[in-house]
């Protein structure tokens, strides 16, 4: 059984097609989605999408959150701002994580909050892109080494 997904940021639709199973990034932690889910309506936290297709490979999408829509046949997925991993430049992902890193440095802790938001969809951007160069399969978990400050 598939699912239809739909992943939109304002700027384009990024993906539309049948998937088999689609893995989002909720606020309260990873959900995968397929065909025949209960419907529900969540909010989107930064991070990775997986896609998995009928055939070849997964395909994985940074996501800088939004929000989900899903019904038992479609998943509608309204992003702030997504890439998928060929799209990403790396060393431009990169720069950003060392501006934002820098950043935190001199921020008081009240002004903290955008630029751990900008540094959390650099370290996502940089998971995904490197994605692309060692795909991994179905249930295969790869630790991502660089982890986000707490506050």
């Amino acid at each position: 059984m598939t699912i239809q997904v739909e992943i939109v940021t304002p700027r384009r639709q990024l993906f539309g097609g049948e998937v088999k199973m689609v893995i989002l990034p909720g606020v309260e932690g990873q959900m995968g989605i397929m065909g025949g889910h209960a419907p529900l309506l969540t909010i989107l936290d930064i991070g990775e999408i997986v896609l998995y297709p009928e055939e070849g490979e997964p395909i994985y999408v940074a996501v800088g959150g939004g929000v989900a829509e899903v019904r038992p046949d479609k998943v509608i997925v309204l992003a702030r701002s997504a890439e998928r991993a060929e799209e990403i430049d790396i060393e431009r992902a990169q720069a950003a994580l060392e501006r934002a890193r820098e950043l935190l440095k001199t921020r008081p802790p009240e002004e903290r909050a955008p630029v751990e938001a900008a540094l959390r969809r650099s370290l996502a951007r940089l998971k995904v892109a490197r994605r692309r160069r060692a795909p991994t399969r179905p249930g295969v978990y790869v630790e991502d080494r660089e982890e986000a400050p707490t506050p």
